[in-house]
């Protein structure tokens, strides 16, 4: 951080909260910081130049100045509102999902240059007309990449030989797959000790494991070309969401209103 009384920065507004009846407290994601929360006086008010560049999803060149416990907004000049984004409630969905995995998956302060400039890049994806599902699932995976939480397609992660073409099992707890073999060496030790084991792993198909193996290494426009049919796209989904939930240690709100969109609008 800067020591600088004041200072600037591009910035992504992940979230807000009220704060009293005019101000409210934001949290930014920015290029420079990283995460921050700081206060942006009267940005409730009418008449205020702050309040649209205040709300989530909303990218802005922003002025601070240092206070005692949060910085201030003194002034914020918006880059891209997403309004694209905003006015589709599916990409909205999205977009609010993604502000959610950002505001969980971070701590405040650390800059992550990879990270904002992934997010950014995403968002301008999500306004595009031909966004879906890949779009969650790419963001996801380079997440996790850029936070040193990349899971492991190309070897087992018991015994680390080369992962065959054939129907492996993704471990959460370990962040990658299991060969057959030491899969079944790990539910034979809770037979052993007579314990119902945990949910241990998920199986991955061969079709399901090649995606994952292009996406974690190719860009965003290579991705979007992969055909998925519903039942990969599933597949994908759900290992992706056991290991996150894993680390996380809990559910996101904004998932449960993925889901209840994808049962009302088919999602594209």
């Amino acid at each position: 951080m800067t020591t600088t009384r004041t200072f600037q920065t591009q910035g992504i507004v992940l979230k807000q909260t009220k704060l009293g009846e005019f101000d409210r407290i934001v949290t930014i994601y920015t290029r420079e910081f990283g995460k921050l929360r700081a206060v942006a006086k009267g940005a409730c008010r009418p008449k205020s130049k702050l309040g649209g560049n205040m709300e989530p999803l909303t990218h802005s060149l922003m002025f601070l100045a240092r206070g005692r416990n949060l910085d201030i907004v003194t002034q914020s000049q918006m880059i891209n509102g997403f309004l694209t984004l905003k006015s589709n409630l599916w990409c909205l969905a999205c977009g609010l999902y993604i502000m959610e995995l950002i505001d969980s998956f971070t701590a405040e302060g650390g800059e992550n240059h990879p990270l904002f400039d992934l997010l950014l890049d995403i968002l301008s994806r999500l306004s595009e007309p031909e966004s879906n599902e890949t779009t969650l699932r790419y963001f996801e995976l380079h997440l996790l990449h850029h936070l040193g939480y990349r899971p492991q397609f190309r070897r087992c992660v018991s015994c680390d030989s080369p992962l065959k073409p054939i129907v492996n099992s993704f471990t959460p707890s370990k962040g990658g797959l299991l060969c057959p073999r030491c899969d079944s060496q790990e539910h034979h030790r809770y037979e052993q000790i007579d314990v119902i084991p945990p949910r241990l792993s998920l199986p991955l198909s061969v079709e399901a494991l090649k995606v994952f193996r292009l996406w974690q290494s190719c860009d965003y426009a290579t991705a979007r070309r992969v055909r998925v049919d519903p039942e990969l796209s599933r597949e994908l989904e759900r290992i992706l969401h056991e290991y996150i939930t894993y680390i996380l240690q809990r559910e996101l709100k904004s998932r449960a209103w993925l889901r209840e969109l994808r049962r009302e609008i088919p999602a594209p």
